[in-house]
Order: structure tokens, then sequence, then C-alpha cells
């Protein structure tokens, strides 16, 4: 067996962010990644720009994002914050930049750069990093770990860091087998479940709007039983259903809907306009296109890029009406799908594409100011490990950075 003070399971942001913290402490470190390269999974983030955290800088505010999670990590999350990120990315010549909803991205634009900083960082304390090595498993003896097992033999140390992530995003690489290991050590595991994931519809016509978005809208998801949840955000129609910021912060929710069966959802395009004044405003534009078709009026009447949507709940005769021979009762009828365009939501895309997933190991289980496992206490457990939902916006990094850095310190 090769021996190493600490061993760090995983190339990703905690995995990489932790093996440096525990280098830069004068430990021996190792980090061992299935991958034929790092950050395979943190290259994709945020559309390849990576949302590198939320630029909420009060911890309080912050952690209410995190929902029950949220008492066992003030103590970590109150040493490593959300100032702390900034200054380690920026203090390696990485500029941050804020956008909307305080979603931080480098200035670069470049996910790239982020795991460029980071492999620099371990380089520098002289952490040694092996690609292409798959761990079979942790080595216990007589009850203890102190090692893992690879593809390349096996190695020891003092401390194993686990930062091999969640479920999501498998075709990066990512598994269960993080998940598989903290169970035989005798950890509860719970059932990950694809938490930040696009929604599958049933309605043929969204295929023809696939990468239009539209910014807010507000949507209503109803369950078979009568309960319901309303929301209002930025969506974005794909091929196969609904994506973006909105629905992919409501998926946690919905996923409860769903298991009475399909659930209901309509879209209300104007959210931010009363049934009358949008009335009003179709009349102005019929005013306005008295000769023209339905169909050619369309574009006019929905939001930029939505026009297909309108036409195709449209009776076809009506589409082929002149403007000025449109009844009020028909107008109507055209500002109600307006207010609520139906959609059926059969369920999510699975873990191929979730963000995030829930699921993993209870905080009761883990000490929480030190990562450290409470049944073994030479364990580190990091990030989507974690059984922890939050919302899309950079929360899932600063989990990554705060817990990878509090367990390298530890370590």
């Amino acid at each position: 067996m090769t021996a190493f003070d600490v061993i760090v399971v995983g190339g990703g942001p905690a995995g990489m962010i932790a093996a440096g913290r525990a280098a830069e402490c004068g430990r021996r470190v190792l980090l061992v990644e299935a991958n034929r390269q790092l950050g395979e999974k943190l290259n994709r983030t945020g559309g390849g720009r990576c949302n590198i955290t939320n630029a909420e800088f009060d911890t309080r505010t912050l952690l209410a994002f995190f929902g029950d999670a949220a008492k066992f990590l003030f103590a970590p999350f109150s040493r490593v914050g959300v100032q702390d990120v900034f200054d380690f990315f920026e203090g390696r010549g990485l500029p941050l930049v804020i956008e909307a909803h305080k979603r931080a991205f480098p200035k670069s634009q470049r996910a790239t750069d982020v795991t460029r900083v980071l492999r620099a960082y371990m380089q520098e304390h002289g952490v040694s990093i092996r690609t292409g090595i798959e761990v079979k498993r942790l080595h216990l003896h007589d009850g203890r770990i102190i090692g893992v097992d690879t593809s390349q033999g096996a190695f020891t140390a003092d401390a194993i860091i686990l930062a091999t992530g969640g479920a999501s995003y498998r075709e990066t690489g990512s598994s269960d087998d993080g998940m598989d290991w903290l169970r035989e050590t005798g950890h509860t595991v719970q059932a990950a479940t694809p938490d930040l994931v696009p929604l599958r519809v049933s309605e043929p016509w969204v295929k023809a709007l696939s990468g239009t978005s539209v910014d807010p809208v507000k949507i209503t998801f109803s369950a078979t039983n009568g309960e319901s949840i309303a929301r209002t955000g930025k969506i974005l129609f794909t091929h196969f259903g609904l994506s973006g910021p909105l629905i992919l912060n409501s998926a946690h929710d919905v996923k409860r809907l769903l298991k009475q069966g399909q659930v209901e959802a309509t879209i209300d395009l104007f959210p931010h306009l009363e049934a009358h004044p949008l009335d009003q405003r179709v009349l102005a534009c019929f005013n306005e296109n008295g000769n023209k078709l339905v169909r050619n009026t369309a574009k006019w009447l929905a939001p930029p890029g939505l026009g297909a949507a309108l036409v195709a709940h449209l009776v076809p005769e009506l589409l082929d009406k002149k403007v000025n021979t449109v009844t009020q009762p028909e107008r109507k009828h055209m500002v109600q799908w307006l207010k609520a365009l139906p959609l059926t939501v059969t369920g999510t895309m699975g873990y191929d594409w979730a963000i995030v997933c829930d699921g993993g190991i209870p905080l009761t289980e883990v000490d929480t100011r030190t990562m450290a496992s409470r049944i073994h206490p030479n364990l580190y457990i990091t990030g989507d490990l974690l059984h922890i939902s939050r919302p899309s916006g950079g929360y899932s990094l600063q989990l990554c950075w705060t817990t990878g850095l509090i367990a390298g310190q530890n370590a």
C-alpha cells in the first residue's frame, strides 16, 4: 500500500478545493478521480459559464434557501462564506461578476477557468493528482477506515475526504458509488432523486418552441387532489418540455405532486397584467391590424417567440378569420389562453438531465463544524453526498466550496 496523510476521492469542485486546502496545511495529499480529466461536471455548469456562487453575503439570508438543513450549516458557512469564495478566486486572478438574482460567474464566462484555478491551487501545494483511477471501495481494517482500494492498487491515509458528488449529470461519470461506500461503513443513505431537473410535458406543440425563453411568466402546477403550486420567473421551452430557473427550482415540489399522477399546469404569459388590461392590449392590436388574419397577428399578441403556441391553441376557423370579424367572446377566449396556457406534466427528465439530486447522508450523521463523519471520525463528507435540497442559482457550488474547504482544513 502507498501511504498519504489525506486521500481525496473525487476531482470535482469540493474535492479539488479540499485537496488544495489540506496540502496548504502541510499534509501529503492524494486526489484520485475516475475520469481522465478533472472537473468534468464543473466545466458544464451554468451552460459552460459556471454559476460559481450566489452573491448573498448575509449568511442567515443565504442559508434560508437550504430549508431544514440551515440549522446544521450555520457553523461551516460562518467560517467559509460567500465573501471567502470571492476572495479565493479573485485573489488567484479570476475576477467574478454578479448577474441577475445575485448569480455570480467568472468574468471570463468560462467554467474551465474555475477548474484551471483549482488545479493550479493543488499543484502549488504539491497535491498528487491521479486521474483515470476507479475507486472500488473504502478500505476498512478492524472497523476503521485506513484507505481506499482502487483499480491501480491500494492507498492508505490517516484521513479520507469523500467528494464523489451525486447522481446528476450521468454523462460526466457521476454515479452513486460514494453513497454505496458510505452505506457500507454504517451510514444511513437517503435515496437520491433528481431535484433540480427539467420537466417532461405531453403536448407536441412545445417541441416547435424549443430554445425559446420567456421571463417573467407565472406557472401553476395542479395535482389530481387539488393541491397546487404557483411560481413566477423564467422558463425555457425545450424539445421535451420545460426547463429554465423557474422550472428547475419548482421540480422538487412538482415531483411530490407527480406521485398522484400527471400534473396539469397553466402558464400565465402576462403575470403583471390582469385580464381586463390584457384584453384592451389585444383589442388595440386588432384595431391596428383589422384586415389581417388572426394567425398573422399572433406574433404581436404573445411574448416574443410564442406566437406559435397561441396559434396552436386557437380553433382553425378562428385562425383564418380576419381580425375585424373576431367577436368579443372569441377575443376573450384568446386572452384566456394568454393568461392560462395549458400543459400536462408527465414526469421529470431523470438523472441524466438533473443538475442536482437530493438524497445522501443525513446531516445528523456529520459533524458539520468539521465535515467529519460521526461514525468514522477520519472520514470527511462533502458537497452532493449530503442530503440537502437547495435551488439553482449558485447555492450548490457554494455548498461545495464551504464543505470542501472545511473538510480540507480539518483533515
